[in-house]
């Protein structure tokens, strides 16, 4: 659906975006992450056909943003971080203008606007001022805007930017429902909610590409070793003797012991290994209760951080 090959931008003597190459699957999710200044603005806004390219491709749905870019920008959908919105336009009016700019048929937009708003949920505000809105159903205004003549791919920047916790979870799901029907590209330093959304992830760093993958596979690359934080009931040294005992753990730990002979124990395990069914069995068989067992591999934060550490400072993107 979305192929970028090569891509390189200057601005001046600055290397922006250095070589940039990744593919978006059709119907697919992707979280493109990056640090200020690291070239992921500029990589979405040659994506968009905002801004050219020094050199590389950018293919959308088969059409190089180029050489066919109205047929490339066809197939997008761009809510940018700052929502394009006329403040002095009603929602309806605000749509209409856009649906009219899109080239949606006359006798097509009314139907198309009315499913739009139903999906986005602002059916309730289509005669008010967008001046007169929140925050929260502004940015559902710019997502309706992105999803005017039903483009196959959306790129979302910052969705969720400046809003409470509950309107970033209804965004959240708004977003994994629209999955559904478009292949989408998701900008986003709440880095919990790309791990929840997205099912691969490409992280940029220094205008190229640091790392690439899946939230699970980036995590089992960059771990060393895996862990697990288990909180049991029982005696401290029978339960470290009887964990140490099963095969693929390397180290146990009475990390916290509480006053109502509650234990946290950190066990470490070989990269690849999953010990948590047989931690369990012997629990069981020994009648020690197990309160709480969690994993402890990196989060998509922690990766982050650590692919990122080294950013180079003053370059612009």
């Amino acid at each position: 659906m979305i192929e970028i090959r090569n891509l390189v931008k200057y601005y001046g003597d600055i290397k922006a975006v250095d070589d940039v190459t990744f593919t978006v699957n059709r119907g697919e999710i992707l979280g493109f992450l990056g640090p200020n200044g690291a070239g992921k603005t500029t990589t979405m806004n040659i994506l968009t056909g905002f801004l050219s390219a020094t050199s590389g491709t950018v293919t959308i749905n088969g059409h190089d943003i180029l050489e066919e870019p109205q047929l490339a920008k066809k197939s997008i959908g761009y809510l940018p971080e700052n929502p394009p919105l006329y403040l002095d336009m009603t929602v309806i009016e605000y749509l209409k203008f856009v649906a009219e700019l899109k080239g949606v048929s006359a006798d097509q937009r009314l139907r198309q606007l009315a499913e739009i708003m139903k999906l986005v949920r602002i059916t309730d505000v289509s005669n008010r001022l967008i001046k007169n809105l929140s925050k929260g159903y502004r940015q559902r205004v710019g997502l309706a805007q992105a999803l005017v003549g039903n483009p196959e791919v959306l790129v979302l920047d910052e969705p969720t930017v400046g809003l409470d916790p509950k309107q970033i979870i209804d965004i959240r799901n708004l977003i994994k429902e629209l999955g559904k029907k478009h292949t989408i590209i998701l900008s986003s330093h709440i880095l919990p909610e790309v791990q929840a959304v997205c099912e691969r992830v490409v992280i940029i760093n220094r205008g190229a590409i640091a790392a690439e993958d899946t939230p699970e596979g980036l995590s089992k690359k960059m771990a060393k070793t895996s862990r697990i934080e288990l909180t049991a009931e029982g005696p401290v040294k029978e339960i470290i003797q009887k964990i140490r005992m099963i095969p693929g753990v390397e180290h146990v730990d009475a990390i916290i012991e509480k006053e109502d002979g509650i234990t946290i124990f950190e066990i470490e395990n070989k990269t690849g290994e999953d010990v948590r069914r047989q931690v369990f069995f012997e629990m069981a068989r020994s009648s020690w209760p197990i309160i709480e067992m969690k994993s402890l591999d990196p989060t998509l934060e922690d990766i982050f951080l650590q692919v990122t550490s080294n950013q180079q400072t003053g370059k612009r993107g």
